[in-house]
């Protein structure tokens, strides 16, 4: 190591090699090289579990994906990753063609669409995932500087339930990163999504709007709609907190069907009322982040703002 320090390129960086944080701030570099290349970056939260928050989030990657937009997903819900069954991705690194060394290719579901989940480096996705906190952090860092995501349009972010260690660590590595977060209408979802939105604020994270998810059922025999959650808490919530309300996605049978099976119903060509509103969602999105001009940034030297290129190699 300390021969290796020796060369001009090396010195022209500054002092971080042999130091005991020379790999955290390698990582870190690679983290903003990575990001500088993702133009919206948007996390699908929830205060409360089982609201629906991973269908929206793998049906609005594939969503924005379908309509020409290169798009990651990560998965980020570390103890419960259910995005790889989700989509039916069924590979694994062992198997993959990755040899090692640099950057590992995330798993594909098509051309436009590009995923990463823990389940993805797991030998046995059925195995529990054991972990405090420092684990998790330094998962999602990896996630992040070590996957070769390239340029994107949009990275989606599943978030597991809550405002823990998962969203916190968001919201600190991907400072310009932006909320959606669902809910169902009853108020005990309602009481927990309060709290996400007041933690959005304190992270100073910016709230794209909000997604009511089982927002009704629509009989397929009579086509009338039952309110089995309420109806209508997340439009008030929204309007209680002066955000937007990105859609209210009825409930449909052929949902939990498409999830089971790999097949992603919302996003498809079906003749469905909760088909239409969540395609409604998907614009609403792009019509949001379309009005802030985002253009991506040169990647960043290792050498900081006054780089050399005659001493730096980078």
């Amino acid at each position: 190591m300390a021969d290796s320090c020796k060369s001009s390129s090396c010195a022209s960086k500054g002092n971080t090699c042999g130091a005991p944080n020379a790999a955290k701030a390698q990582q870190d570099l690679a983290i903003t090289k990575s990001l500088a290349m993702i133009k919206h970056k948007i996390l699908v939260m929830s205060g409360k579990g089982g609201v629906g928050k991973s269908t929206v989030a793998v049906n609005l990657a594939l969503g924005l994906a379908n309509r020409g937009h290169k798009v990651g997903l990560m998965d980020v819900d570390l103890h419960g990753p259910d995005v790889c069954r989700m989509l039916n991705l069924t590979d694994n690194l062992q198997s993959s063609q990755h040899k090692g060394g640099g950057q590992i290719p995330p798993m594909r579901y098509n051309d436009n669409l590009a995923v990463i989940s823990l389940e993805y480096l797991m030998a046995d996705r059925d195995d529990p995932i054991i972990w405090r906190g420092p684990l998790k952090v330094a998962a999602i860092r990896q996630f992040i500087a070590d996957i070769a995501w390239g340029e994107l349009d949009y990275l989606i972010i599943d978030a597991p339930p809550g405002t823990g260690d998962e969203p916190l660590t968001v919201a600190q590595l991907i400072k310009d990163a932006q909320a959606i977060v669902v809910t169902t209408p009853q108020e005990v979802a309602l009481a927990d999504v309060r709290k996400s939105i007041n933690f959005c604020h304190h992270v100073k994270m910016h709230i794209l709007g909000v997604v009511e998810n089982m927002s009704g059922f629509v009989c397929p025999h009579c086509h009338e709609t039952v309110d089995i959650f309420k109806a209508g808490g997340g439009e008030k919530t929204a309007s209680a907190f002066g955000l937007a309300l990105l859609g209210k996605i009825p409930m449909d049978p052929k949902v939990v069907v498409g999830g089971d099976a790999g097949l992603p119903f919302l996003t498809s060509q079906a003749d469905s009322p909760a088909v239409a509103a969540f395609l409604g969602v998907v614009q609403q999105v792009e019509a949001a982040v379309a009005q802030q001009k985002i253009t991506l940034a040169p990647p960043p030297c290792a050498c900081g703002p006054t780089c050399d290129p005659k001493a730096c190699s980078c």
